[in-house]
């Protein structure tokens, strides 16, 4: 019985210990389970007190869009970068400008603006400003500098890059801008057919009030006037419209048999829409009427000059003319019409001195277009220079008188005027790559360079041509170790190129000066104002134009910022002997 009672209290032990244990085991694993929540929200705090930087890249086709987005905390910043090129294209990165001071920037395009630049400093500015990146470190804005290259676009006249950019960078929000200028473009042509064509480049994604007044006046012109009023219904209902425009459209509709006569210049549609509406249309531009106002009368013919002797409108013509926005050869047969005696004309070089400056010009051109005398003819075009120099209309015979001195054979100049010939005489031609001539003589022309100028050119190749090319160079005692065979011999062994020990590129180099303060621009990685430098250097040179000892500075300094794709470009088209 002893047992049997002993048996029932150790079953009931056991049974008790059964239900108890679950028991604990739970409560042990919801202690585990809090501590792990209590980590997990001290991450997330520590998360959020640490700023994230997310860079995000949509790439559809040939399209780009970056957009940076920064979480501080509760805020949550977005910055978007505009551009065309990917940073890789030229082995730059997002971080292009990130240490530049934006004054700095803002100096060198200053500078940059004041020059003509050559193909190739074009293409390196251009590929440069347009990669996208983050904006400087400080004293510019991301819209600043975006706006700062859109003006140098605009300026100099870079539609199809503007066209490409706009595509791109549908949330650029001073679009307004370069849609007005690629649209008054176009109308200043006096081509409208033209004109809307071109503008059907642009994204329908893209809206934008002024585009969409031009699109509804396209339609008009193609004949396409259902369409035009429905365009003109859902403006209207956006309150994008306005009196003036809805007046001039409802015309040219039909919708009303007559419209007013208010003539608008406020922008070239408004003026254009004003031309073809107002009956027996008349306007007197003057030097603050926009060029593209000036452009299209211009190529409307709707500059009437009433009298030959209303100077100050001839006056006003000049300056146009200076500014590029009426025919320069417009200016010149006005000069024929001004009436003068033969008395003048005989002793014009002596009489011209005492008259204004539209009659002084206008003296001096007649009395060269009287004259036989090629020494004469020399003498009264540089008369012409001054006078026009004087009044700061430089621009309206620089072209003239090169195309006057190109007319006269050089071996008819005589050896005095021939200096100034040359210096007036502006060069079209325009530099043209040959086919590469090989020359193993000369270790910066020999077939190795072909590992920069033929894609693809397997490294083992060009080692073993080295080998070849440089047992020959060895053999001749008087060969001279240039330059561009430094900038070469670097740029191999920086490419992965095993050098011969006779050669010492680090002790060569010694000989020539890499100026500091481009050094500096690496040390402290601001890349992007370093290119914008090499741009500067270049300037109106190509850069096979360039002396040796420039061109290795660059290349060295190139491959000290490991833009490799930029210098291979440099190599390619400095070094080669071409034919």
């Amino acid at each position: 019985m002893k047992l049997l009672s002993l048996n029932k209290y150790l079953y009931l032990f056991i049974y008790l210990f059964i239900l108890i244990l679950p028991s604990q085991s739970d409560e042990t694993i919801d202690i585990w389970s809090k501590e792990n929540k209590k980590n997990d929200t001290i991450k997330a705090i520590d998360k959020i007190k640490k700023p994230v930087k997310k860079i995000v890249l949509e790439n559809s086709n040939l399209d780009q869009q970056i957009s940076i987005i920064e979480e501080k905390g509760s805020l949550n910043e977005e910055r978007k970068l505009f551009g065309i090129y990917d940073p890789e294209k030229n082995n730059f990165n997002l971080n292009l400008w990130s240490q530049t001071d934006g004054n700095e920037i803002k100096k060198i395009f200053k500078r940059i603006e004041k020059i003509n630049l050559s193909n190739f400093a074009e293409d390196l500015f251009i590929n440069t400003i347009l990669t996208y990146s983050y904006q400087p470190s400080k004293n510019l804005t991301n819209e600043e500098f975006t706006n700062l290259k859109i003006n140098w676009l605009i300026k100099n006249k870079k539609d199809e890059i503007l066209e490409i950019f706009l595509n791109k960078n549908q949330n650029y929000e001073n679009k307004h801008k370069i849609i007005e200028y690629l649209v008054d473009k176009n109308i200043a042509k006096a081509n409208l057919n033209q004109g809307c064509e071109k503008v059907e480049f642009i994204s329908k994604e893209i809206k934008n009030k002024y585009l969409e007044k031009f699109k509804i006046y396209c339609l008009i012109f193609k004949d396409k006037k259902n369409e035009a009023q429905l365009l003109l219904d859902i403006l209207r209902e956006e309150n994008l419209s306005d009196k003036f425009f809805d007046n001039k459209i409802n015309f040219l509709l039909g919708v009303s048999k007559k419209t007013d006569d208010i003539i608008l210049d406020n922008n070239l549609l408004n003026f254009y829409l004003s031309s073809i509406t107002v009956t027996n249309f008349k306007y007197e531009p003057n030097e603050n009427t926009d060029k593209y106002i000036w452009e299209y009368l211009n190529a409307a013919n709707l500059i009437e000059l009433q009298s030959i002797e209303d100077l100050e409108k001839i006056k006003t013509l000049e300056f146009a003319a200076n500014k590029n926005t009426y025919d320069k050869e417009k200016i010149f047969e006005i000069y024929k019409q001004i009436p003068f005696d033969l008395s003048s004309l005989i002793s014009a070089e002596n009489t011209y001195q005492s008259l204004s400056g539209v009659q002084s010009r206008a003296l001096i051109y007649q009395r060269y277009l009287l004259s036989d005398n090629i020494e004469n003819k020399i003498q009264l075009l540089a008369i012409l220079k001054q006078l026009f120099k004087k009044d700061k209309l430089s621009n309206v015979y620089t072209k003239f008188m090169s195309d006057k001195l190109r007319e006269i054979e050089e071996n008819k100049i005589p050896e005095e005027y021939k200096k100034f010939a040359k210096n007036n005489i502006i060069s079209e031609t325009e530099y043209k790559l040959g086919k590469i001539k090989y020359d193993d003589k000369i270790l910066h022309k020999s077939r190795v360079i072909r590992f920069y100028t033929e894609e693809d050119t397997p490294k083992q190749k060009t080692q073993k041509d080295f080998q070849n090319v440089y047992k020959k160079i060895k053999r001749n005692k008087n060969y001279f170790f240039s330059a561009k065979d430094l900038a070469l011999v670097e740029s191999l062994e920086i490419d992965g190129l095993i050098i011969p020990k006779e050669i010492n590129p680090k002790e060569i180099s010694k000989k020539y000066t890499i100026p500091e303060n481009l050094n500096e621009l690496i040390k402290t990685e601001n890349l992007g104002l370093l290119t914008l430098k090499f741009v500067e250097i270049l300037g109106e040179d190509e850069v096979q134009d360039l002396d040796p000892e420039t061109i290795y500075f660059i290349v060295h300094l190139m491959n000290q910022a490991k833009f490799k794709k930029l210098r291979n470009k440099v190599l390619s088209t400095a070094l080669p002997l071409r034919t």
